[in-house]
């Protein structure tokens, strides 16, 4: 058997080199974490998520108020949001139990609140929602008084805005304030005039959410509230607003419009024959006719 050319045999295969082992020296900087990219591990909760959202009620009174609101201010000021969200329940507690000593201080915390709404954290943005409804609950009509009233202008618009947008989670608690908003009026009347100025809003969510409103406030009038506001006045409201694009805002309205008829004929035997010589005595025919049309259906 012949021997195989040694020119056709295999390559030898050239040993690498083995790679180093990095040193890292005692004065080079390491980094604080590591982080360990394996699929088979489930992710570490965000700190966000931990955030606990506590129910007005299962809230508890201060130790120690007169000493803690010293510092109230200055934690709803903190950089660390963590600690602003601990500060704005410290607000709950104070508005739900000892709301007189809240009251020197409150255009100042009705400021950071409107800040804490604007951030778009939205477990800081809930918990500034939450603490608007307590405020409310507690302290209802001052905080339509003079001295607050620029501040609360900002509130409401911020509630708007938030009850407006996409995110459910933000959308759902900006809701639940601006009811808590509205029961919490004894008076609703100066409510409904804050309110009207944003049923003509160019942003049609914002526009029913403040419908949506002005019907919660108009249900709660006595005659003699819409009496001042004026009749005419709601029912134009509603007109403005029955061809709207959204459906809520078009709901609102039927049931602005309803609660009118019934305060207006509640005293009346003929009912229909009274709402219907109200709207043909002071609106256009074609309005007249279809807000007749809303309660005869």
């Amino acid at each position: 058997m012949a021997l195989r050319s040694l020119d056709n045999a295999l390559p030898i295969a050239i040993e690498r080199p083995k790679k180093q082992a990095k040193v890292v020296s005692q004065n080079q900087k390491q980094p604080d974490c590591v982080v360990v990219n394996d699929e088979n591990k489930a992710p570490l909760p965000s700190t966000e998520a931990a955030i606990d959202y506590i129910l007005s009620e299962n809230l508890e009174a201060i130790h120690d108020p007169d000493s803690q609101i010293q510092g109230l201010v200055g934690g709803l000021e903190s950089k660390d949001w963590l600690e602003i969200c601990r500060s704005l329940n410290d607000t709950r507690r104070f508005a739900l139990f000892h709301s007189a000593l809240l009251l020197p201080i409150l255009d100042k915390v009705l400021l950071v609140i409107v800040k804490s709404m604007k951030n778009p954290r939205s477990a800081l943005c809930k918990t500034s929602l939450m603490a608007s409804a307590d405020i409310f609950k507690a302290l209802g009509d001052v905080l339509l008084e003079s001295p607050n009233s620029d501040a609360f202008d900002n509130v409401l618009l911020q509630l708007l805005l938030k009850a407006s947008q996409d995110k459910k989670f933000v959308c759902e608690e900006a809701d639940k304030t601006l009811k808590a908003m509205v029961e919490s009026m004894t008076t609703p009347l100066p409510l409904l005039h804050k309110l009207h100025a944003y049923v003509k809003h160019s942003n049609m969510r914002i526009r029913a959410k403040a419908a949506i409103s002005i019907s919660h406030c108009v249900s709660k009038m006595e005659m003699d509230g819409m009496e001042e506001f004026g009749f005419v006045s709601l029912v134009q409201i509603a007109i403005n607003l029955l061809n709207d694009r959204l459906p809520e805002a078009r709901e609102a309205a039927r049931s602005i419009v309803v609660s009118v008829y019934e305060a207006l004929t509640q005293d009346e035997e003929q009912k229909q024959e009274t709402w219907q010589n109200f709207c043909q005595s002071n609106l256009p025919a074609i309005h007249a006719q279809a807000i007749v049309k809303i309660v005869s259906s």
